[in-house]
């Protein structure tokens, strides 16, 4: 598996681009971006996992996810789905929050923009990551976004091989 993830960050706009080719059909990409039962078994960056406590992909629907690390720990986030074109994009507002969905305080909130495209060789994911504030986006950074979410782009990439 070679890394093929392209992560730029355009600090004057406060955005994060990702750009991630996988070999694999736009469909089943899609999928493995919007259906819980796989996505929980590549979102999260070994050695922690993702629990989703509940999902509804749909446009005003939410995805309520715990990350599990290895100790027991949980750090819940919740997405709320804003405009969904059927397997082309979709766009979100993402928050840490408790385990009941409500926004934790003093972590930003991210706005994704997440579409696939097909390629010569399978399939391109766009994502645009976008924050209300440089602080914000700042403070993702800082949290380790860059490696985390590539890891888990290389858990997607093996669980589309298999």
């Amino acid at each position: 598996m070679k890394n093929n993830t392209i992560i730029t960050k355009d600090v004057a706009s406060r955005k994060l681009h990702v750009t991630r080719e996988f070999a694999a059909p736009v469909e089943k990409v899609w999928k493995a971006w919007t259906d819980s039962s796989i996505l929980d078994k590549w979102w999260a960056p070994r050695p922690w996992r993702t629990e989703t406590k509940k999902m509804d992909f749909t446009e005003g629907g939410t995805w309520l996810y715990a990350m599990a690390g290895p100790e027991g720990e949980k750090h819940y986030s919740n997405v709320d789905f804003e405009k969904i074109v059927a397997g082309q994009s979709f766009s979100a507002l993402c928050r840490f929050s408790d385990e009941n969905g409500n926004a934790t305080a003093g972590f930003p909130a991210m706005h994704w923009s997440v579409s696939f495209h097909p390629s010569a060789t399978g399939t391109t994911v766009e994502v645009e990551l976008t924050f209300d504030n440089e602080t914000g986006m700042e403070k993702i950074i800082e949290m380790g976004f860059e490696g985390g979410f590539t890891m888990g782009l290389n858990q997607l990439e093996e669980l589309l091989e298999a």
